[in-house]
């Protein structure tokens, strides 16, 4: 993966995650699973019941020529509320954690950094309650949940929480979409 980095973040359903990094320039692919947890090769069903310790997390591969990883990270923190511990919205349970799982020494400062940048800031009232962590492994999810937003824009959740989400995400950073092949 010459001049590639990887990202794993974890920010509530992980549908929500990849519908807006699959769209972001510089991003060039993007993989839920799980991450985080204690239970090898856990399931989705598994992850939901909140007693493997996963959380669900999206993996994007991503070129730092294109897009940096402050950059991802700042997308990350527009598109999640990572100030409510252990849920995002009605999603509740540990596995809807807000979660940064490093590849390196440079991602955990990064992170740190933007993470004390915001509170700075003072972005949200409440204090934010991410964790940042190195990864241990990932897990692929399971095939039906690839690119769950583009392959299914009219079910419910789709439409009520992962929309308005994709569209603060393309009003924000309209001149980072990716663009259309």
């Amino acid at each position: 993966m010459a001049n590639k980095e990887v990202a794993t973040l974890a920010g509530g359903c992980f549908w929500c995650l990849e519908a807006v990094f699959e769209e972001l320039r510089g991003v060039e692919s993007v993989v839920s699973g799980y991450a985080g947890g204690t239970v090898p090769n856990p399931g989705y069903d598994a992850v939901c019941t909140g007693r493997t310790g996963h959380a669900e997390v999206v993996q994007a591969v991503f070129d730092p020529e294109q897009v940096s990883y402050r950059e991802l990270l700042e997308v990350f923190f527009t598109i999640h509320d990572p100030t409510t511990l252990n849920r995002q919205g009605a999603d509740a349970g540990t596995q809807y954690r807000s979660a940064i799982f490093t590849h390196s020494p440079e991602q955990e400062q990064t992170a740190r950094e933007v993470i004390r940048d915001l509170e700075e800031e003072a972005v949200w009232e409440d204090p934010i309650v991410t964790q940042v962590e190195p990864l241990t492994q990932f897990y692929p999810a399971e095939d039906y949940h690839a690119s769950y937003y583009r392959r299914n824009p009219r079910q419910p959740y789709c439409q009520v929480v992962i929309a308005p989400k994709v569209a603060k995400f393309r009003q924000k950073y309209l001149s980072r979409l990716r663009q259309p092949a």
